[in-house]
């Protein structure tokens, strides 16, 4: 895969040329480091689960994100607000001994210009959908037992929200993509499913049938890829594209299904030093993004030959 410095020296020699292509559209270095523009063109939100960088409080993490390239990403309640400010990120903020410190936390996000755009995994409680209300966020990713479903629902058509019933491994509540199914044939539309990617490897399942499963009721991603342990397990945490999930695979998969939503990226290793393998994770998943949008569009298509043929006949006059 294209490392993340690779991508961005390319992104400057294609940026250089770009008049050649009649306005070509994005730079890979806008990608990255201006935002995920394929991505959002396909409806997708792209960034960081913030937990990846849980050794940090709120105010370094989320630095990290702003680092990774990426302008969104998901919460998770209980981090730790700064290091010297020892309130939890959640509805502990809404608190009114703790005003100053929701105006740090919404102070951070407006500094780095990264928004979230789900909180999970938590409880699907008033208290933590009064907390996305505040913030500006509408997925909460949670795994309420099976008889607190209709209870979620209710909160979820009273905000407007949509609720992630997101799976762990073998044998957690939701590991198994039928067992969502199921319990959502009588709940809220509002209530679909938080797909966790590299959990259903972990339980010996294909991600892509799992995702074919749910067709209809996706509502996030926490998206990760997995390679072999030393004992040959697929367990370990790796750059998105560099493993056995077949990211690629499922980007495709969830475009077809015509899905728009949040996808939040685990890195759940290297823990004190990983942002560099969660922008590489960012680069991969903007790239494939790219190739989906191209594919899907046939306005995109033909201008792309276009440029190509233009740049073609440029060539040819310039000897080359």
């Amino acid at each position: 895969m294209t490392s993340r410095r690779e991508f961005l020296q390319t992104g400057a020699a294609v940026a250089g040329s770009a008049f050649f292509f009649g306005g070509f559209s994005s730079s890979a270095e806008s990608a990255v480091v201006a935002g995920t523009p394929f991505s959002t063109k396909l409806g997708w939100k792209i960034g960081p689960q913030i937990y990846s960088f849980n050794r940090f409080p709120f105010a370094e993490a989320i630095k990290k994100v702003q680092a990774t390239g990426a302008g969104s990403f998901e919460l998770y309640s209980g981090q730790k607000l700064s290091r010297d400010v020892d309130v939890r990120v959640g509805p502990d903020l809404l608190k009114p001994e703790n005003k100053d410190a929701l105006k740090l936390f919404k102070d951070l996000l407006a500094e780095t210009g990264c928004k979230p755009h789900a909180m999970g995994v938590c409880p699907a409680d008033r208290a933590h959908f009064d907390f996305a209300a505040a913030i500006g966020f509408s997925v909460i990713n949670a795994e309420p037992k099976f008889d607190k479903i209709d209870e979620v629902g209710k909160l979820a058509e009273e905000y407007k929200f949509h609720v992630g019933l997101h799976n762990h491994p073998k044998a957690s509540i939701y590991w198994d993509p039928q067992i969502v199914v199921d319990h959502l044939k009588n709940a809220s539309p509002r209530i679909g499913a938080c797909a966790d990617t590299g959990h259903w490897l972990r339980s010996d399942l294909n991600p892509v049938e799992c995702l074919r499963k749910l067709k209809g009721h996706l509502v996030s991603f926490h998206i990760k890829d997995l390679k072999k342990t030393a004992d040959g397990k697929l367990d370990a945490d790796c750059v998105m594209g560099q493993g056995a999930v077949g990211i690629a695979d499922v980007l495709k998969e969830v475009a077809a299904q015509g899905f728009k939503g949040p996808f939040s990226i685990e890195f759940e290793a290297a823990w004190d030093n990983n942002v560099q393998q969660v922008a590489d994770s960012v680069v991969f998943f903007e790239e494939t993004a790219k190739e989906i949008f191209q594919a899907k569009s046939p306005i995109e298509k033909a201008r792309l030959n276009r440029n190509r043929n233009i740049f073609s006949r440029l060539r040819s006059r310039l000897g080359g």
